[in-house]
């Protein structure tokens, strides 16, 4: 397991590979999409809180995975498109990846191995909250809505810090 969250690799959609270092000094939202689900709406709630605070040091990093019930749109562009088309999406979108299992990603990785805010995921929209020196500082459920009074609550607290 990686030592920082700012030394994982990722591939972004459009196939570029990153590093979450580009992120450090931010607060970022990480979460599991997948774009036939039940909460595919929340795409709209994680586009509100990108309005609203990117400008404050807010990052919502979306990774599309096809491990739960297969609910996850072919490829990248497929990904890229529907999200663009529908929820008008403008936060960085990576990538493909796998949450769960033998081959899960090593950013998934680190964050189910975090000591407080660990455990495997259950489903699609899972959300971590990292705070602005990379420490995983909540996580929510994927029924809780981006928007919810706890969410903004939590966000608001990190930006201000």
């Amino acid at each position: 397991m990686k030592s920082s969250i700012y030394s994982i690799s990722v591939i972004d959609i459009s196939g570029n590979n990153r590093t979450l270092s580009e992120y450090a000094g931010k607060v970022l939202l990480i979460v599991n999409v997948a774009s036939k689900c039940g909460f595919t709406s929340q795409y709209s709630g994680l586009q509100e809180l990108n309005e609203k605070f990117l400008s404050k040091g807010l990052i919502i990093c979306g990774f599309p995975s096809n491990d739960f019930a297969n609910q996850e749109l072919g490829s990248e562009q497929d990904i890229q498109e529907f999200c663009s088309l529908n929820f008008g999406v403008s936060f960085p979108m990576f990538s493909k990846v796998k949450v769960k299992g033998k081959e899960i990603h090593p950013l998934f990785d680190y964050l189910t191995k975090h000591d407080k805010y660990g455990g495997r995921i259950m489903w699609n929209f899972s959300k971590f909250l990292i705070n602005r020196t990379g420490v995983v500082s909540d996580r929510f459920a994927p029924f809780t809505k981006p928007t919810s009074r706890r969410m903004l609550k939590a966000v608001e607290t990190l930006l201000d810090q």
